[in-house]
């Protein structure tokens, strides 16, 4: 009966686990996104992925490129590397709730005394032995329990990671369009400067224009020029950039130059901000959060002594013949309950440190939270106006062009400079360009919402 009540004693003091017990830290989450506000909700479109977000764009050769990013990327290897590693430090921990048992053999020879008095003996043994610390303050449950939340967190960095690589491929494929476009209307703009530098040259060799019109017409054909050489260089990076990131050397990768046209794909503005919490990252800090929790259990059970069971059996003898017989077995059983009594303020330090690590667990996720609100923020705002700006960019390029060609006209008229005529060709490419970057400019803030959204708005 006595041994019964003990038993039931230590089953009832290991369910029981020291140190609090964690409840995820409350966030204070918006109804709605403000810079969404004046925007008319729209209903999601079923027909467009939301896993593979980046399909949404429906460019066959982006998304090959995207796909790549899984099986070679050198920088998602090593994170799943060590994810793996964080997985395994679970089974570590969750290892000490069973016992470790270990066997041995050993055979020894020895002689005592000189000469005719001397004696030689031998001795064998073979063991088998167990220890088991029973987990009477739940230290060892506390362990796993922080293992498994920094393994999560571990999962969740590889995820935050992959969509990290992804958003950046996307966003280096689109620049690289950009890149394209900018520069065939540089080829463009620099074979009609072309012309109208051998037409000033002429005008000038028949004596109806004047010296500085042919300056200003091989001035302006030079810069132009230049600017296509400069986008050169810029589509370069772009290429290099996508393929380290799909796992490949820059010399053996090449990315054709292609039609581009633009999809912008709809996000709609009714998307809930608690959506926000499936973010990687999000998740990542809010499981350090849980794993920092139970390290202070780990901390606080430093307090109560540790109870260790230990058992042995096997064979000794002193003649390898007759090792393995009854008369020759051995056993013992034991237990041993040792704990610190005094040790200065070490364990209250430790305590007070794990209670720390915690408190700074907490606050960073209610930054990172903070942050990807920001961040979805800044990117609706970006879409918004962005979207506005547009529509006026385009009157304003349509003008540019007008103008170009009433100037010209009088030109050739003879009512106007040809200084005239070079300003408002400047300003037609400026705003031609502009029109440009704006694409590239609400492309990539597409893709940084996508981003902050977690790769999905489902």
């Amino acid at each position: 009966m006595m041994r019964s009540a003990i038993v039931v004693s230590l089953f009832l003091l290991a369910s029981c686990a020291i140190g609090p017990n964690y409840k995820k830290p409350a966030i204070e989450v918006p109804g709605a996104w403000k810079e969404a506000a004046d925007w008319k909700p729209a209903e999601p479109k079923d027909a467009v992925p939301k896993g593979k977000w980046w399909e949404a764009f429906q460019d066959p050769v982006l998304n090959g490129l995207v796909e790549q990013v899984t099986v070679s990327n050198q920088e998602l290897r090593a994170a799943e590397a060590r994810y793996r590693a964080a997985r395994a430090q679970v089974a570590v921990a969750r290892s000490s709730l069973f016992p470790t048992i270990g066997a041995g053999a050993n055979a020894t020879r020895s002689r005592r005394g000189a000469g005719d008095t001397s004696q030689s003996t031998r001795n064998y043994s073979v063991t088998v032995d167990a220890s088991w610390e029973i987990d009477l303050w739940g230290r060892i449950r506390r362990n796993i329990e922080a293992a498994g939340a920094a393994a999560e967190a571990s999962a969740a960095d590889l995820e935050a990671l992959r969509l990290v690589l992804q958003s950046e491929v996307v966003t280096n494929y689109f620049q690289l369009r950009v890149a394209d476009v900018t520069r065939e209307l540089l080829d463009d703009a620099a074979n009609n400067f072309q012309r109208s530098y051998e037409l000033t040259q002429n005008r000038y060799n028949a004596g109806v224009a004047a010296k500085v019109d042919v300056v200003q017409a091989e001035a302006q054909l030079r810069s132009t020029q230049a600017q296509a050489i400069d986008i050169r260089a810029s589509r370069a990076a772009f290429e290099h950039a996508i393929a380290i990131l799909i796992g490949k050397a820059p010399a053996s990768f090449t990315l054709d130059k292609a039609e581009f046209h633009v999809k912008m794909p709809e996000i709609p503005p009714g998307i809930p901000s608690t959506l926000l919490e499936r973010r990687p990252d999000i998740a990542a800090a809010e499981r350090r959060a849980a794993s920092a929790n139970a390290r202070i259990g780990v901390a606080q059970a430093a307090y109560f002594p540790a109870l260790n069971l230990s058992a042995s059996a096997g064979f000794a003898s002193s003649s390898l013949a007759h090792l393995f017989t009854a008369p020759n077995r051995v056993w013992s059983l034991g237990a041993a309950l040792a704990g610190t009594l005094l040790d200065f303020g070490g364990r209250a330090g430790q305590v007070s440190a794990a209670e720390a690590a915690y408190d700074e667990a907490v606050a960073n996720y209610r930054q990172t939270v903070l942050e990807g609100f920001q961040e979805v923020e800044d990117n609706l705002a970006t879409l918004h106006w962005l979207s506005e700006e547009s529509k006026v960019q385009l009157d304003a390029a349509r003008a540019a062009r007008e103008s170009v060609v009433l100037t010209v006209n009088q030109y050739k008229a003879g009512t106007v400079s040809y200084l005239n005529v070079v300003t408002v060709q400047n300003t037609q490419l400026s705003e031609e360009r502009s029109t440009v970057n704006l694409i590239g400019r609400r492309l990539t803030a597409t893709i940084n919402l996508i981003r902050a959204l977690g790769g999905t708005w489902s």
